[in-house]
This record gives structure tokens, sequence and C-alpha cells, in this order.
């Protein structure tokens, strides 16, 4: 028989604080009658890298894991880290419930209620409680195991690293066997199918070898892990845009630890002070990345800590503007895809969204409702021309809102970031969806611009010049196709087309439904550019000649059709594949899988492509990149469970189009052309 013991211990780590406020890692959970254990995997960490021991000028995590000297630094991870209340959720035709909260903020005369800022409203009592209440001095409830029969001890798992059922509790409520059923079920759609190829089986070898842990257990993968590398640089790091093909195949899989632990460490790094020659960004940001680092503490005892990289190590030192998003989405993602919401609940967790958020609506100068970010600061992380508004960013902004708003609990020190991301998402969507496009109509509306128009009723508000159109785009971009530019300012539009923007528009409906099929509809005309021999380009066309001096400043890395500058990155398969499917393209998805699958395993995983094809392995490449591996088995997953895929997906949200922050046309200053953007999409 199989009981459940709850037993206090006093936490094995020692958290330092550098900030005064930032306690709030740690706070105690509610209590809750119901117990509640995560499946675990086995995890095989075969390479222990040696670390050199130095002493750090900034704070790092030390959490206290006292290790013998005959001990590796690297253990199996455990099944009791974290565990965390439960909430009931339901399960009904492979999809689970939306447990968004929504707010409708209503069209009103008052100029404040109508800001997409909340920076007026951080210092609200409620908000402010969330520092305060609870601290360190907690003892986590840790759920051990154990089997009272005549076989001894309980095991943990299964070799093959299954997951153990939930069903083995006793003394839940009658809610809880239902829930853990429906749970049940959904792993079953996720390994029920076919046999696992060859290619298959060694990107899950390759996945698990990558598996980081710390204080025994796992935390992420790292981004590469090529044996021939002798200088990796800062490919031996857990990157968080990195970690989330490989956190999404582990969850498709069923395992969930991993990902659970991913988002609580970083989570935990947020609070921390970041300085960069005695200047701190604003509070929320989240690290680029972060490395696991085993310093010696006498002669036979090591201890692990951990040491983020928030922008001061990065090349160029920009800060990373996409971590805190990405964050934001895989922590739906897991809620999603597990069912157990009890992790986005916590309220150290609704704090940490919360700081995102308002480190993104924050007043500034900016007249637009886009993010204003600098080169650098996203995947495309060295000197690419991309400062400003990059359509990247601006995707990965709108996926974040919508997440927040479905994932923050309503409650007095909330409400008014409810009503900030509602209307910051009515703007970001009608500002991107009727200024970014691009299509044969656009192009020859621009091609008859009037310029130094200055009225607020100007066709031409950002004063572009007709002779900015380039020459290869007239040509290019076919009769039935468009797409959303790169880049918005002030007399500049970026007309390459960047994938990653574009497809997760279409994931995160930031496009309308006719502009999501229309982006399709180019990639298919324009298949060997943007496809080629490897899927997919980066960015098209590459920058040659004097436009590539001049805007990358002769970057040896980024030379044409080359990493950032045309570059073909396998990784960016498994958004793709989402991306078709959600608008029932599959077979566009399964062609760019056939053609990325003849190659990887044979070429051995590589980062990028270079040539204008992506015929040839890049010149300065990792080989065994992690989320190539990831992207591809992630992209096969979602093939083999499109349930699961219509998770990760959002689809037209027709109530933002009924918040429009252009109430203030009442005034007669401007005229808001959303009556007629919504017309269109509901065509």
């Amino acid at each position: 028989m199989k009981s459940i013991r709850f037993v206090a211990m006093k936490p094995c780590c020692r958290i330092p604080i550098p900030r005064r406020n930032s306690s709030f890692f740690g706070l105690p959970l509610p209590k809750s009658k119901v117990p509640f254990a995560r499946s675990s995997s086995n995890y095989h960490f075969n390479s222990i890298q040696k670390h050199n021991f130095q002493t750090f000028s900034r704070p790092i995590s030390r959490f206290s894991s006292i290790l013998k000297q005959n001990q590796k630094p690297f253990s199996a991870p455990s099944s009791s880290w974290g565990q965390a209340r439960v909430f009931s959720t339901s399960y009904c035709d492979g999809r689970f419930t939306n447990r968004g909260l929504y707010v409708v903020a209503g069209v009103a005369s008052n100029i404040r209620n109508l800001s997409t800022s909340v920076e007026t409203r951080i210092n609200d009592k409620n908000f402010e409680r969330i520092y305060v209440q609870g601290g360190l001095n907690v003892k986590p409830l840790v759920v051990e195991k154990t089997q009272n029969n005549e076989g001894g001890n309980a095991k943990n798992g299964d070799d093959g690293g299954g997951t153990e059922k939930n069903d083995n509790f006793v003394g839940q409520k009658e809610a809880e066997p239902v829930r853990n059923a429906n749970r049940e079920e959904v792993k079953a759609v996720k390994t029920e199918g076919r046999e696992e190829s060859q290619i298959e089986k060694e990107a899950w070898n390759l996945l698990q070898n990558v598996v980081v842990t710390y204080c025994g257990s796992p935390v992420g993968t790292l981004a590469a892990n090529d044996p021939n590398d002798k200088v990796p640089l800062n490919y031996d790091q857990v990157f968080v845009r990195d970690f989330v093909p490989s956190a999404l195949a582990f969850l498709l899989k069923g395992d969930t630890e991993i990902v659970r632990n991913f988002l609580l460490h970083n989570l935990q790094l947020q609070s921390w002070e970041k300085t960069v020659d005695c200047y701190s960004p604003g509070q929320g940001l989240m690290p680029a990345s972060f490395k696991v680092r085993t310093v010696p503490l006498d002669e036979n005892k090591f201890e692990e800590v951990l040491d983020p990289d928030f922008g001061e190590s990065a090349i160029g030192r920009v800060a990373p503007v996409d971590s805190g998003l990405w964050w934001i989405i895989l922590l739906r993602a897991y809620g999603k895809l597990t069912g157990d919401y009890s992790l986005q609940e916590r309220v150290d967790v609704q704090t940490g969204i919360k700081l995102i958020m308002n480190l993104c609506l924050s007043d500034g100068f900016d007249m637009f409702p886009t993010l204003l970010v600098t080169d650098g600061s996203c995947m495309i992380d060295r000197r690419m021309g991309i400062h400003g508004h990059p359509l990247e960013i601006q995707a990965l902004f709108y996926s974040a809102l919508r997440c927040s708003r479905e994932m923050l609990a309503l409650d007095d020190g909330s409400r008014n970031l409810v009503r900030a991301i509602n209307n910051r998402l009515s703007a970001l969507s009608f500002h991107i969806r009727e200024y970014y496009w691009v299509d044969m109509k656009k192009i020859n509306e621009i091609y008859r611009y009037k310029t130094e128009e200055y009225s607020t009723e100007a066709i031409n508000k950002f004063n572009i010049y007709p002779e900015q159109i380039p020459f290869w785009l007239m040509d290019w971009i076919p009769e039935e196709g468009g797409y959303l530019m790169g880049n918005l300012q002030p007399a500049h539009m970026d007309f390459r087309f960047f994938t990653l923007g574009n497809i997760w528009s279409i994931v995160s409906s930031l496009g309308t439904p006719r502009q999501n099929e229309a982006i399709l509809n180019l990639i298919e005309a324009k298949w060997d550019d943007i496809v080629g021999s490897m899927p997919l380009k980066i960015c098209y066309p590459a920058l040659e000649y004097e436009e590539w001096r001049i805007i990358t400043g002769s970057d040896p890395k980024n030379t044409p059709w080359s990493y950032h500058n045309g570059g073909s990155w396998p990784t960016l398969l498994w958004q793709f594949t989402l991306a078709c499917m959600k608008m029932g393209r599959i077979e566009l998805a399964k062609k760019a899988v056939d053609l990325a699958e003849k190659r990887l395993s044979v070429e051995r995983w590589p980062e990028y492509y270079d040539t204008r094809y992506g015929k040839f392995v890049g010149k300065q490449a990792r080989l065994y990149q992690t989320w190539t591996i990831a992207g591809y088995l992630t992209s096969k997953l979602l093939l083999e469970n499109p349930e699961m895929a219509s998770l990760l997906f959002w689809e037209e949200d027709y109530e933002l189009l009924e918040i429009c922050v252009c109430a203030l046309s009442k005034s007669g200053r401007r005229k808001c052309s959303r009556g007629a953007a919504k017309s269109q999409i509901l065509v």
C-alpha cells in the first residue's frame, strides 16, 4: 500500500536577496487539503564539465547543496521539488477550459483610464502588499512517497524515463481522481501512435544529455553540446529563448518537472539587482541566460551556484527584452499542456508577471503602442539594423500581453494593470495591422505617397518617402500574398521579411485572419527564397555590399546570407509548424519537416545554415545545437497531436476590437479607422 506523508523541512538552500524590496520569492503558499505530486522523469547528464572556480563580483544565487568530493556536481532530479497546491480545472474535447480573467475596459472620456501605462498605479497598496507578506522563514512542504510492502523501498520511476501516475494517492477529494484521469488521458494522446524513427530517438538522447541539474533537480538545457568545441563561450549556459522549444518537447512528452523548475528559478533570478557601469535597469527584467557553477567551500565540500547574465556579459551589453516575454508565454503553455494552473496562481509567480508587464507598460516619450528597443535585444542579438520597433519584439509582446490577460488573478491590486493590458492590446493590434502590413496594394499606395503632410488627417502619417521602396520588393512580392514589415519608425520602413515576427503574428493572432493567410501564401509562393534547402530564413533578403557595411558595421559573422543576415535557422521549424496547423495548412509544415529531416542528423544538428538557399552548414555554426534538436522534436510532436497544438496558439479576439483607446476622437481632433479594420476582418 502506498501513502503520502508531508514532512516539514528546513530549506536546504540559503537564498540571499541583494535588493531590499525583493523578498517575494519563497512566499508561503496558501494552504490546501489536496495533496499533489508531479510526475518526474529520469534525466541523464552524461558529460560533467569541469568548471574554473573563481570569485564573482556580482551577486550569485548560492543554493547550498553541499557535495562530498566523491560526489558528482550534477545528480538525479528529485521528484519532491517545488510542490504546490492544486486548483481544479476541466478538460473537454481535447482542450483545457480557458481560465483567463478578462476585463473589458469600457470606452470613457477619462484620459487616464484609457492610458496603456500603469506607472501611476504601481504604488497601489494592494500591489505593494505582495512584497512584504511572508518572507523567507518558510518551511516548504516536501512530498515523500512511502510504500508499505514486502518489496522494500518504492521506485521513483522506471528505467525508461516514464512518469508516475497520480492515482496512487490516498485521501484525495472525489474531484481529484477525475482530474488526474483526465491528465492521464491527455498524456496517452501524446504517447500513443507510431514508433519513433531512429532520427527521433537520436534527437531525444541528445536532448536528455544536455539537461542541466541544480541541487539535484533539472532546471534547463545547455544551448549546445558540441564535443569538438574547445571554446564554448556562452553556449554552455541555459538560455531562456533557447529553452522554449526544449520545454515544449518535454511537456508534450509528459515531462513537466524540468519546465516547472526552470520557470521558478528564473523567477527567483528576476528579483536580483542588475547593474552595468553603476546603472540598473528596471524591475522585472529576466536574465538572458544562467549557468550552474560548482565552487569549492573547503577541502571536501562544494556548492552549486546560479550565475545569471542579464546582458552585462553579452555582446554589446544589450538587455534581453524577449526573455521576460518568452517566460510568460512558456508559463501559459505549462498550464495549458499539463492542466496544472497552480503554478501560475502562486503569489510569487503573479508578482513576476506584474513586474514584467509594468516594465513593458511604463510611460515614455514614444508616441506608438509598440515597444521601443535597441539593436540586438532579441533572437537577432547582433547589430542588424532592427533598433526601434522590430516586428519580432512586437509579436512576442502581444503574445505576452494576451497570456498575462489570461493568467492574472483579478483583484484590487491587478484591476488597473489588466485594464492597461486591454487598452495596449487593442492599440498594438490596430497599429501593427494598419501600418506594418505590406502587399501589392499597400506598396502601390506608398509609391504614390505625398510627403511633408502637416495635419491630423495626413495619409502618410510617418512621412515615408516613396524612394524607400527597394527595387527587389516590387518584383518579389506575389499578387496573392503579403507580410508584416520588419520595422516602422518616422521616415523609415524596413521592408525586409523577418520570419519569426511574421510566424508569431499568425500564432498570436496579431495579424487579421486574412493577413495570416496571406503570410503563408507568400511563404508558399516564395518557398525557394524563405525555405530553400533548409527551413527557414531568419530574414529575407540579406544585407549586401555598402548596405551591409553601414548597417552591420562590417560584422564578420553577419556576412551576406549567413547567421542573422539571411541565414537559415532550423529552430524556426516548430513555430512555422504551429502557425501552419493553426491556419489549416498542415501540408506546408510537413513539407518543411521532411526537408529538414533529411539533413539535420547527417550534418550533426547545426545551429544555422549559410548561402542564399541554405545549402551549407554555417561557417561558425555550433554543432549539436539544442534548440535545433528540440525544434525538430517539437514539430514532430505537434503534427502528431493537433489537439495539443491547439492549446498553444490564440484565435482572433473580437472583444479587443471593441476596446479602442481612440475614444478621444470625440473631441474631433482625430479619426480612427478601427471600424474599417473590423469590417475587413469580419469579411
